[in-house]
């Protein structure tokens, strides 16, 4: 039910026993089918069908996968040029795992205020690429998102009717971003690190907001057609799981479109001859930084490696 009301819930033991190995068998996002006993205690005895979901390697070693959301239209990934840095190698994984699961990915280049010019130059070097590619992307300051012209009504375009997904690095901004689009305090926000500009949590689980609540209307009753947004805590690092070898570079769109021109059909663009992809590199028509994504990526498959 889209009710609004929220009913605490146990989880069914025997979820682990039909093979669900990840870190959290019910994840935010999910259907569920609720059961109430006599005693008033409410049990989640099914998980409805995922038309998808995105996961990552968990850092629990006993486990396989975390997965960070189930259901979604879309992935919000926010990333910051500095304060702290956000990796393109990290940016690259994400969007990588957006493409094998089929979820739509947007970029949202967060703290463009604190930057420097030299900074300014590679923020617009980052999105040009990403763009490029055929990513959307958008540059804000979510601590001063009314003064920055008209982003507030673009990122309320971007998430009307949508379920988006909200992630990104510890530090990032998701927190600001959060209570400046609903215009009161969500979630905490926290301070950066001074001795590594690293960002430090302040989600510490999964949430998931009505968008018809936004802009201050905390009590207005749940439309579920006006939207979802869900905020995850910060994240490190992405590592995959469940990537074939060979399936890798179809999900980096720039690589896969010129792949079809190598010499031979499973080429794998790290020695093979006739590459077409090591020629696009050389040519500059692929970024080096993309490519070392792809490598990076190659090497989970092969070294069960997490980053």
């Amino acid at each position: 039910m889209n009710d609004g009301l929220d009913v605490e819930c146990h989880i069914k033991g025997n979820f682990r026993i039909r093979g669900i190995r990840s870190t959290n068998p019910v994840a935010v996002g999910d259907f569920v089918e609720v059961q109430t006993l006599l005693d008033g205690t409410n049990w989640i005895i099914e998980i409805e069908e995922r038309r998808n979901y995105i996961i990552r390697r968990s850092t629990n070693l006993s486990k396989e996968s975390h997965i960070l959301a189930a259901n979604i239209d879309q992935v919000a990934l926010i990333v910051t040029v500095n304060h702290p840095v956000t990796s393109t190698t990290f940016i690259d994984r994400f969007l990588a795992t957006c493409e094998a699961y089929r979820v739509r990915a947007i970029l949202i280049f967060n703290k463009i205020d604190l930057l420097t010019e030299e900074e300014l130059a590679q923020l617009a070097d980052l999105r040009a690429l990403y763009e490029s590619i055929g990513y959307k992307t958008l540059a804000i300051s979510a601590k001063n998102l009314n003064a920055e012209g008209n982003t507030r009504e673009a990122i309320n375009a971007l998430l009307a009717g949508q379920t988006t997904l909200l992630s990104g690095n510890s530090g990032v901004g998701k927190s600001t971003l959060l209570n400046a689009l609903f215009g009161r305090e969500m979630t905490r926000t926290g301070k950066i690190s001074d001795a590594h500009d690293k960002g430090m949590h302040t989600t510490t689980f999964s949430e998931m907001y009505a968008l018809n609540s936004i802009n201050g209307e905390a009590n207005k009753p749940i439309n579920p057609t006006e939207g979802w947004i869900i905020d995850t805590p910060g994240i490190k690092g992405f590592g995959s799981i469940d990537f074939e070898k060979e399936e890798v570079s179809h999900y980096f769109r720039d690589i896969f479109a010129v792949s079809r021109e190598c010499r031979f059909s499973n080429c794998t663009h790290t020695n093979e001859p006739g590459c077409a992809v090591q020629e696009a590199i050389i040519k500059g028509s692929i970024a080096i930084s993309r490519y070392e994504s792809y490598l990076s990526l190659l090497g989970d498959c092969t070294e069960s490696k997490y980053r």
